[in-house]
Formats: structure tokens, C-alpha cells, sequence
């Protein structure tokens, strides 16, 4: 099975910047778009930004000029640079890939457990 696990999470100050990671590891066929949801407490999963294989990228309105998405296509990875952070970004953040699993013939997607992202004083 794939499997995606994120890192990089933790308790920043407002203003403050973190760095997440996510690694998408077992039998992958074929790899596409790979990104970032995020959920805070009483809210929607909402989209944070999004990346193709060919490096176009999108972000949700709230954090263009603040964040930064990147991956590495070869080792799988995807990277979230989040820079001037503020409390309104606290959140569970979720990475997701847009792939297709060794001997499967479809796309699907799959998910990391998350990691908490806190902006707080």
C-alpha cells in the first residue's frame, strides 16, 4: 500500500515560518499532482495549494506571497515553505498525491495522517 507521511509541523509564533515535508513511499506506477488541505477545528478540509508534475502550481487566496509549494518528483516528496504565518493558519495540514499504485490501472487519491501546524503567541 502507499503510504504519505507529513513532518515538519509545530507551535510558531505569528510572523513566523515552518518548513512541512511530505514523502509518499511503497509501489507507485505513476505519480501526478501532490499538495496540501488543511483543517481547522470547527471548519472545512480546504485546499492550501496544489502542485503538477511539470511545477504549476495554485494557492487558496489566504496564503499567496506567504507560502510556497515544491516538490521533488524523483524521490516523491512535496514541500510547503509557509512564511509569515498567522493564527487564522492554525490547522491540521494534510498532504494528499493524485497517483496510480503499482499493479492498479486507475487514479486515486491517497492522504497523510496530518500534522498540526499552531500560530500562537
Amino acid at each position: 500500500q502507499v503510504q504519505l507521511v507529513e513532518s515538519g509541523g509545530g507551535l510558531v509564533q505569528p510572523g513566523g515560518s515552518l518548513r512541512l515535508s511530505c514523502a509518499a513511499s511503497g509501489s507507485i506506477k505513476s505519480m501526478n499532482d501532490m499538495g496540501w488541505y488543511r483543517q481547522a477545528p470547527g471548519k472545512q478540509r480546504e485546499l492550501v495549494a496544489h502542485i503538477s508534475p511539470g511545477g504549476s502550481t495554485e494557492y487558496t487566496d489566504s496564503v499567496k506571497g506567504r507560502f510556497t509549494i515544491s516538490r521533488d518528483t524523483a524521490k516523491n516528496t512535496v514541500h510547503l515553505q509557509m512564511n509569515s504565518l498567522k493564527p487564522e493558519d492554525t490547522a491540521v495540514y494534510y498532504c494528499y498525491a493524485y497517483l496510480i499504485g503499482a499493479g492498479s490501472y486507475y487514479w486515486d487519491d491517497y492522504w497523510g495522517q496530518g500534522t498540526q501546524v499552531t500560530v500562537s503567541s
